[in-house]
């Protein structure tokens, strides 16, 4: 059988660029992940992954106008986007750096032996260790910062786990760049370029999910198919942990008081996150709460005019233009929905923003509504107008899991302490991983405290994929009882001779 080959496609105009690579066979991605395997003994050295994760940030940055045109090549993304994903990308595997250095994600507990104790404690020492192998799926929208030298590839290596990375089939060509940076700086380190691997094709990933030396998966993607991996996983001989970022609405609420507050600026902060990345981001707002009446109808006026005024955009590929086009007619065509400003094609491989407006009698309906509550992916929302706060809150219960909620508040209900205002907090924090008030979720920092997960579907586990903690995925506990103090590891001996932080019990006096 002939390879199949993969193509770098310009979405701009539709048209095959040049040919990167060929799908990968069975066989390749067994050799891909047998030679990951074999290299986790060398990223065992500390010292050595922390030097190896930040050569890939030097060398990212100094290929960085070879970087960005190759990216913006395949996704339309545009350099101003892409030199700010770039930097987040460099700055996520120095912070990974930063923590292995710092050892404290190795999470070190060490409880003295108290034979006074009923029963009596024997002297526990606990640390973690990484799993293996891990398979990265890399995200069609963010072509650095969620691929193959994004979030999940940098902790997963901080964690001293191999990657094998199954390339997007929208940004190939970037993929092969970054990955051959990132054995680059492997071997300038003294580590094999084996701990990194690109794989391409589909039936490539779903060999990757089912090899028995695959510990664990990171994916970003569509609900379908990061559902499809995730029951993979689980069916396995041996089941392994997903962490996977399926899907999310980032539902939003305007309170009353918030819209005759500032209704104009809430309007074009709203406008401004849903067109964001031509709407193509995971924490796009989907779905927007907004009070009936007079203040809410100056928030939608507002709305129109400056989502009117947006510039079509190129979107990923032609088939999520497609989608979403198709997904937008279906939802404009239920009853009672409208569309102030028609969301669709902008042009031969354009689509214009835009926004729906439905009551929230309707929604709370159900049957043929339930579309409203799917994500779109594109430069759409869906504006939901309500009565009062307890319709709301009917509506906010019909919600799956999501990455993010965002309240606009009034400046009085920001800082008038127990009431309405904490009452949504309470109801949103049980249906997401992020809460805002008084700003917009697209824009996710890169710091010690994010949490980028959520409930179901937003994510498969209750893990982050941003953040510090992004590294607890590949990592598993392990507990020595009364092992003698040379056969220890090195990072449980009394001596603590590489330094690192540990909580012992009790503590010294």
């Amino acid at each position: 059988m002939a390879a199949t080959p993969v193509w770098s496609v310009d979405p701009r105009t539709g048209k095959q660029r040049e040919q990167v690579a060929v799908e990968a066979t069975s066989g390749e991605v067994d050799g891909a992940v047998r030679a990951a395997h074999s290299a986790r003994a060398a990223l065992a050295d500390r010292t050595a992954r922390a030097a190896f994760l930040r050569a890939a940030a030097e060398l990212l940055d100094e290929a960085a106008a070879h970087v960005i045109e190759a990216a913006d090549a395949e996704t339309a993304l545009g350099p101003g986007r892409l030199t700010g994903e770039l930097a987040r990308t460099t700055g996520q595997l120095r912070a990974f750096a930063d923590a292995v250095d710092e050892g404290a994600y190795l999470d070190i507990r060490i409880d003295r032996p108290d034979p006074g104790a009923v029963p009596p404690r024997p002297e526990l020492r606990r640390y973690k260790v990484p799993l293996g192998v891990v398979a990265v799926y890399a995200a069609s929208n963010f072509p650095l910062a969620f691929s193959v030298p994004g979030g999940d590839t940098a902790s997963a290596l901080a964690a001293g786990c191999p990657v094998v990375v199954k390339a997007h089939p929208d940004h190939p060509a970037t993929s092969e760049l970054c990955a051959s940076l990132l054995r680059r700086a492997a071997v300038a380190v003294g580590l094999p370029a084996e701990v990194v691997a690109v794989v391409h094709g589909f039936d490539a990933g779903l060999e990757l999910i089912r090899h028995p030396l695959v510990s664990a998966a990171g994916f970003t993607g569509s609900i379908r198919g990061g559902r499809a991996l995730f029951d993979a996983a689980a069916a396995r001989p041996v089941p392994i942990p997903f962490h996977g970022e399926l899907g999310s609405l980032n539902p939003v609420v305007v309170t009353p008081a918030a819209a005759a507050e500032r209704a104009e600026e809430i309007a074009a902060g709203l406008a401004g996150s849903v067109t964001l990345g031509v709407g193509q981001f995971c924490v796009k707002p989907g779905l927007v709460l907004v009070p009936e009446g007079a203040d809410g109808d100056r928030l939608t006026g507002a709305l129109t005019k400056a989502l009117g005024e947006t510039e079509p955009g190129v979107l990923l590929d032609h088939r999520m233009r497609e989608n979403f086009i198709s997904g937008v007619r279906e939802r404009a065509a239920l009853p009672g929905v409208g569309a102030p400003v028609t969301p669709g094609s902008g042009g031969e491989h354009t689509v214009g923003a835009g926004y729906l407006t439905v009551p929230a009698g309707s929604l709370l309906e159900g049957g043929a509504y339930e579309v409203l509550l799917e994500e779109c992916f594109g430069p759409v929302t869906v504006v939901v107008r309500y009565a009062d706060q307890g319709e709301a809150g009917s509506v906010l219960g019909l919600l799956p899991g999501n990455l993010s909620a965002t309240l606009q508040l009034s400046a009085a209900e920001a800082d008038g302490g127990p009431g309405p205002a904490a009452e949504l907090i309470a109801q949103v924090t049980a249906l997401a991983g992020r809460i805002l008030v008084n700003g917009w979720p697209t824009g996710v920092a890169v710091a010690p405290a994010q949490h980028h997960g959520g409930p179901y579907p937003a994510a498969t586990s209750h893990s982050t994929s941003v953040g510090g903690t992004a590294v607890e995925r590949w990592l598993r506990p392990v507990v020595y009882q009364s092992v003698p103090d040379p056969l220890l590891p090195a990072e449980l001996r009394e001596a603590n001779p590489l330094g690192l932080p540990r909580r012992i019990t009790p503590p010294a006096p």
